[in-house]
């Protein structure tokens, strides 16, 4: 069986003012807090991963629910990318960081 090259994900981002191209005046601590809160809505059912995305994400991605389209290895910074591939589809991983700030990802393909 060969190895995944390309997938589809989406993802949402919450950034915090360490964050690299930060917009976002939230503290680490506090971004932390809202990215744990949106998962376990999400995990839940409170709210929809797509309507948390649009709602929440600091990611331009997030007007699309959250979609980033397919992308292959070494498109993605390595911790997100890790994390995205290692997934099954329909996944939803646990909040994790990277440069850019605290993700969750779905997979979607």
């Amino acid at each position: 069986m060969s190895k995944i090259s390309k997938i589809s994900a989406s993802h949402i981002l919450i950034m915090h003012t360490g964050s690299q191209s930060s917009r976002s005046e939230l503290s680490l601590d506090e971004a932390k807090k809202q990215i744990d809160s949106l998962y376990n809505d999400i995990k839940s059912g409170k709210i929809k991963f797509s309507d948390a995305a649009v709602q929440h994400s600091n990611c331009a991605s997030g007007q699309s629910g959250g979609s980033l389209g397919e992308f292959t290895k070494g498109m993605m910074v390595k911790a997100f990318e890790d994390i995205a591939f290692s997934l099954d589809v329909d996944q939803i991983s646990e909040p994790f960081e990277s440069e850019f700030g605290f993700h969750i990802v779905k997979r979607d393909s």
